[in-house]
């Protein structure tokens, strides 16, 4: 009975058809969610985030490193040079202690970022945000024992 051609023709018919279909269940569902305004897809995608721990006044202060004036020139070769102060807030006490033991390399890894930015890029607060995130994706690699939460900008200086 297995021999025969006809079986075997009809046996792969079958499952060409079972493949195409699942196919398609995919492919539809996948088109479905792709046509959800940008609105529900950021509300779909926020509801899967895990709320992180919410740290109190008091912990967030004993995890927070500060970094005061941070003197550089920036790109452009037009005579301008920045001055910034940090508060970098941690993920936990481990981390801050890490972070205090690599204070050079955190220092110089800011200084490199900010000479490698022009003034344009540095002002208002999308230049804030723009510094914030490429100091974060920098400097979290480094960090073994927890990551940075947040970098807020304290002092800034632009001539």
């Amino acid at each position: 009975m297995f021999k025969s051609r006809i079986f075997i023709m009809v046996v792969a018919i079958l499952i060409a058809i079972t493949l195409i279909l699942t196919a398609a269940f995919v492919l539809w569902n996948y088109m479905d969610k792709a046509n959800q305004n940008p609105q529900e897809q950021a509300q779909s995608s926020a509801r899967d985030v895990k709320q992180a721990k919410k740290l109190t006044p008091d912990e967030v202060k004993q995890n927070t490193v500060i970094m005061k004036d941070v003197l550089t020139n920036l790109a452009g070769g037009n005579g301008k040079f920045i001055k910034l102060s940090f508060a970098f807030e941690l993920e936990n006490k481990k981390a801050k202690e890490e972070f205090e033991k690599l204070d050079s390399q955190m220092k110089a890894i800011v200084i490199q970022t900010l000479s490698d930015m022009t003034p344009e890029q540095v002002s208002g607060s999308k230049g804030f945000d723009n510094l914030t995130s490429a100091l974060m994706n920098k400097m979290n690699p480094l960090l073994q024992s927890g990551k940075m939460n947040q970098i807020l900008i304290t002092d800034f200086v632009l001539q």
